[in-house]
């Protein structure tokens, strides 16, 4: 799969907020899938948070392993690197540097000058 191929899928599955915030729930720790179908039991039923497991295990946002009859979900942080490093890391940069030079001009402008004096004028001696 094309690297822009592999871009699409896990923009895709960001895409959605319920997605993320199964994706929230795994920072903590891996999960079973009966873990997060009951997280999500008032709001979603079993098949669909199955489908959205399904949609992140497939960006390689998340892996799954089995152990007897249970199914981990574990986060996995690398593609999130690899977004970061391409997208957003020079982007932050170079607005880092905006607000920077920004604020330096602001605190330019706002901070008081000093005015030159005009000499003083002593009416001659005499």
């Amino acid at each position: 799969m094309s690297r822009e191929a592999q871009d699409d899928l896990i923009f895709k599955a960001l895409a959605d907020s319920r997605r993320r915030e199964i994706l929230d729930l795994l920072t903590t720790g891996a999960r079973t899938t009966g873990e997060l179908c009951e997280h999500f039991e008032q709001s979603l039923d079993r098949c669909t948070v199955m489908q959205h497991i399904g949609v992140l295990e497939k960006a390689g946002l998340i892996i799954a392993a089995r152990e007897g009859r249970k199914r981990w979900n574990y986060l996995n942080a690398a593609p999130f690197k690899d977004i970061y490093d391409r997208w957003i890391s020079s982007y932050a940069t170079d607005a880092v540097n905006l607000l920077a030079r920004m604020k330096r001009e602001m605190e330019g402008r706002s901070s008081p000058r000093r005015r030159r004096r005009a000499p003083v004028r002593r009416p001659p001696s005499s």
